[in-house]
C-alpha cells in the first residue's frame, strides 16, 4: 500500500514538473514571436533612417499621425527614428536574455522530468 502511495506522489511530482516545463516552453515561444516583431520593426526603422539620410536639409518630411500627414523637421524626424532604433535594439537584447534564461530553465526542467521518469520506471 505504501508503494502505491509513493508511486502516486512520484506521478504528481512528474505532472508538476511537466506542467512547469510546458509553461517555460510557452514563454519561450512568446519571446520568439516578440523577437520576430522587434526584428521586423528594427529593419523598417533602419530603412527609414537610410531614406532620411538621403534627403537634403531643406527637404519636406511628413509624419503620419492618424489619418493626417503632419510636416516635421528633418533633424527631428532623424532624431526620432534613431531613438526608436535604440529602444527597439534594447528590447531585442532584453528578449534575447529572456530566451537564454528560459532555455536554461527548460534544460534543467527536462532533466528533472527525466529523473522523475526514471524513478517511476
Amino acid at each position: 500500500m505504501s508503494s502505491s502511495m509513493a508511486l502516486r506522489d512520484l506521478q504528481r511530482d512528474l505532472e508538476s514538473k511537466a506542467n512547469d516545463l510546458a509553461k517555460i516552453q510557452k514563454d519561450i515561444a512568446k519571446d520568439h514571436q516578440l523577437r520576430k516583431k522587434y526584428t521586423i520593426q528594427l529593419g523598417e526603422n533602419e530603412l527609414v533612417l537610410k531614406e532620411l539620410d538621403l534627403l537634403e536639409e531643406e527637404a519636406n518630411v511628413y509624419k503620419l499621425i492618424g489619418p493626417v500627414l503632419v510636416k516635421q523637421d528633418l533633424a527631428e524626424a532623424n532624431a526620432n527614428v534613431r531613438k526608436r532604433i535604440e529602444y527597439i535594439s534594447a528590447e531585442l537584447k532584453r528578449v534575447d536574455a529572456s530566451i537564454h534564461d528560459n532555455e536554461g530553465q527548460q534544460n534543467s526542467k527536462r532533466e528533472a522530468v527525466r529523473t522523475s521518469l526514471s524513478q517511476i520506471i
